[in-house]
């Protein structure tokens, strides 16, 4: 799997030092089941995705909506294990990250992110 830094460019924050990227079908279709966590720093982000679940999961995530823009659509609560998230229909990919790092970040709706 390919790995990539994620940067809030809007104010200047690291979001994830070490993100996947699930962007085949098989990838995206296991998503983070039968890990037994994030790591702070970790994240997975799925293209093309608008709506996740947490089924068969071990722990709480929080999710970024984002459009084809990079720009935050939604920004999740910590969403539990076995649980249906929202749909975000102009939503072009999400980011999973480990329950506190948006607030670490200091990210918002609106912020630009850039990864690579």
């Amino acid at each position: 799997m390919e790995y990539v830094l994620i940067r809030n460019r809007t104010r200047g924050t690291i979001v994830a030092q070490r993100a996947g990227l699930a962007n085949g079908w098989w990838s995206r279709l296991r998503g983070l089941i039968g890990r037994r966590g994030l790591a702070p720093g970790e994240a997975l982000i799925i293209y093309p995705c608008s709506s996740i679940h947490t089924f068969f999961m071990a722990f709480p995530i929080q999710v970024l909506f984002m459009d084809a823009g990079n720009r935050v659509l939604k920004a999740t609560a910590p969403i539990a294990p076995w649980r249906i998230g929202p749909l975000v229909s102009r939503a072009r990919y999400v980011i999973e990250l480990p329950v506190g790092a948006v607030s670490a970040s200091r990210t918002e709706c609106g912020d630009e992110l850039e990864w690579g």
